[in-house]
């Protein structure tokens, strides 16, 4: 018997709609070909996909992936170049020996300058090429997508990570894998429905260890059970930032046979959301506050996370106010990373010790709070590579075993130990620090640019956590953010 023949591409990016950088062919890493399977082992969902064509002995024909960091809009260029490269090897599998299925790695909240729904209009291509029409279509994606129903018409089963933190993105690609095992091995070809409710969560009220998340993942993994015939459930915790329909709470199903209780499952599901609507809400600290209790407890570190610059969402990663706060309560032995290539520039050539002006961060939003204006002590500089610590982080699972935040220089600020960075750096790994000579455990207290995926990384070592209030672009307030394509009524909106 030959070999089943799957193709294999990738398309990650998480867009903010409401900051004003666009992002560009050249924030994007690319991989071709053979360096799509050079994955395997790095911990990515490509990984996780190539460990089960291994054991199912695939014949895997890779074309391109294309990621970025979170980030604004992607300029639509970027979108049409991926689109003709992953055409050309789609066609050019198809006349050379054909195809079984195709699998693809996904985030799912992409949104160009010309298009609202990239990989929704990504699959519908798919579907519009000869040979194509009914060929097995998986994919894994993100719990931060937003689902459309373009996404769930085009494809056979698409695959949410259950986590978030997203610790099971690998596992849930095995998952999706699996899944197009099964179908290739039965015949059976699932098909999708979605529903989008009437519901908006920011980023901090989308945790799974916590109401309502916990509550929907259990209800879905029950829903599983209970019918064979829906072989996945997937609860979408969606992309708040993303200013476009179907942006924010989602369900989807990919099921055999009568679509009656796959529609009664997604009823179930948004009820539950709507029920529970108001606990995605989370409660935050002021950030004065935060830092007094701080220094009133003993020993440390304490997490000061700051979801207004969420780096993992999109925003800059150069927000000033975690450190004004620190230095405004006289907070020592602490530390925060800031993202200032500038800065980084002006500590060009210092000795260790070696004294300058420096002007760090508040550079890359209008919303948040501006740059501070300090004299900085030289430490060390190096070139930000660092490996990671954890191979099941969500920014293994997106960006692999190594990261680069770019040339990087530690400096001192009035006792403030401060990490800048070339290129922002979500903050899900404790080799970032220790990379640079910082010892994370040995702080009274860490400034953490995110939301929720640093707790797989910070948790473990964290005395206590405060999640802070600061002007930014990620702000959990989402009801003053200007959207203008959000379906409305929506939930807290309306």
């Amino acid at each position: 018997m030959s070999r089943r023949r799957i193709l294999l591409g990738s398309l990650f990016h998480e867009t903010h709609s409401f900051v004003d950088e666009e992002t560009t062919l050249a924030d994007f890493t690319i991989r071709k070909g053979a360096e799509l399977l050079a994955r395997r082992g790095d911990g990515s969902t490509i990984d996780g996909f190539l460990e089960v064509a291994e054991t199912e002995d695939w014949e895997v024909l890779p074309t391109i992936d294309y990621g970025a960091l979170p980030a604004g809009t992607v300029a639509h260029t970027v979108f049409e170049r991926f689109l003709a490269e992953f055409d050309a090897g789609l066609r050019a599998a198809l006349a050379d020996g054909g195809l079984d299925g195709i699998w693809l790695a996904l985030h799912g909240a992409m949104v160009t300058t010309a298009c609202l729904d990239p990989e929704g209009a990504l699959l519908a291509h798919i579907r519009s090429v000869p040979g194509c029409e009914t060929l097995p279509i998986f994919a894994v994606f993100d719990l931060h997508a937003n689902f459309t129903a373009s996404m769930a018409q085009h494809a056979n089963a698409l695959v949410a990570y259950r986590e978030n933190p997203h610790t099971d993105a690998r596992e849930s690609a095995v998952r999706s894998a699996r899944l197009l095992a099964k179908s290739l091995a039965s015949g059976e070809r699932p098909r999708m429905l979605s529903c989008n409710a009437p519901v908006i969560w920011p980023p901090t009220g989308t945790g799974t260890a916590d109401r309502p998340m916990r509550d929907l993942e259990a209800l879905a993994r029950g829903i599983e059970q209970e019918n064979p015939a829906i072989w996945v459930a997937s609860v979408v915790g969606g992309y708040s930032f993303s200013d476009v329909p179907e942006a924010g709470v989602a369900f989807a199903i990919a099921f055999t046979g009568p679509e009656a209780p796959a529609r009664e499952a997604l009823e179930r599901l948004t009820a539950t959301a709507i029920e529970l609507r108001e606990s995605g809400l989370p409660a935050e600290w002021d950030i004065d506050g935060a830092v007094a209790e701080i220094l009133r407890s003993p020993g440390g570190p304490y997490i000061v996370v700051e979801p207004a610059d969420n780096i993992g969402g999109g925003a800059p990663g150069d927000a000033t106010s975690v450190l004004r706060a620190f230095l405004r309560h006289g907070v020592e032995n602490c530390a925060v990373a800031i993202a200032d290539p500038a800065a980084v520039a002006a500590m060009a050539g210092a000795r260790p010790g070696e004294t300058r002006k420096l002007s760090i961060g508040g550079k890359g939003s209008a919303i948040a709070e501006g740059p501070v204006e300090i004299e900085a002590s030289f430490v060390s500089a190096s070139d930000g590579e660092f490996a990671l610590e954890d191979l099941n982080s969500h920014l293994a699972a997106a960006q692999g075993s190594h990261f680069s935040m770019g040339p990087c220089a530690v400096v001192e600020v009035a006792g403030v130990t401060v990490l800048l960075s070339s290129r922002k750096t979500p903050p899900f790994d404790l080799g970032q620090l220790r990379s640079q000579g910082i010892e994370p455990e040995t702080l009274k207290a860490i400034g953490v640019k995110a939301a929720v995926a640093h707790r797989r990384a910070y948790d473990k070592i964290a005395k206590g956590s405060f999640t802070v209030a600061t002007p930014g672009p990620c702000t959990s307030r989402i009801t003053g953010l200007p959207y203008k394509r959000l379906r409305r009524p929506v939930f807290p909106l309306d």
